[in-house]
């Protein structure tokens, strides 16, 4: 997947091709045929693919999926693996967004305090 390629055959020399988004989110991540996931730090996000931090090494090609919050499962293969760290290419594109949401229940007005509500200009 070209999101991870930093061969520069487009010209682009180093560069990626989609714009990654940093941050710290937590993801349930099942490597192969594990049977059990496991809690991961998400550290990058784009379209395309991903970075976790994981204290294991992983071939190359490896398959994964991974449970993001406000997207859901999503499959993927290990683009590389470097000590602590794996980056995932996506199958398919996703929209980073999304993972960013609260997942929580919208606040209402009447369970926001009274004095962090704004003054009501009647």
């Amino acid at each position: 997947m070209t999101n991870y390629d930093d061969s520069g055959t487009d010209g682009s020399e180093g560069r990626r091709e989609r714009a990654r988004d940093s941050l710290f989110l937590t993801a349930s991540l099942r490597l192969g045929l594990d049977a059990s996931p496991r809690d991961v730090r998400v550290r990058n996000l784009s379209e395309g693919g991903l970075m976790v931090e994981l204290a294991k090494v992983v071939d190359v090609g490896t398959p994964v999926t991974i449970d993001l919050n406000g997207i859901g499962e999503i499959a993927g293969k290990v683009a590389w693996c470097t000590e602590g760290r794996i980056g995932i290419a996506l199958d398919t594109l996703i929209d980073p967004k999304k993972a960013r949401k609260p997942v929580g229940a919208a606040k209402t007005a009447a369970a926001t305090p009274f004095h962090a509500r704004a003054p009501d200009r009647r």
